[in-house]
């Protein structure tokens, strides 16, 4: 996977509130928590950006197939306006 963000980037220190059984079992499996927990973030970020995009794509899908319709067949409320 293409990184999305500047992996050259300072390190900061973070305050996180973790389940201590999951902490100690990340430990046996991982020598690096921090690496492990900025790979979950970083996958993490990319399927939310990639969710949102989908979601914008369908929307405006959606909107122009609207305004399409309604360009051929007009608005519902039409032949009821008192406009």
């Amino acid at each position: 996977m293409k990184a999305t963000f500047n992996s050259e980037a300072r390190k900061r220190p973070v305050n996180l509130t973790l389940n201590e059984d999951l902490v100690v079992q990340v430990r046996g499996l991982a020598d690096n928590l921090s690496g492990v927990v900025e790979s979950l973030l970083a996958d993490y970020v990319e399927h939310e950006r990639e969710q949102r995009l989908a979601k914008a794509s369908t929307v405006a899908a959606t909107v122009s197939m609207w305004n399409a319709f309604n360009a051929k067949h007009g608005s519902f409320a039409d032949e009821y306006s008192s406009l």
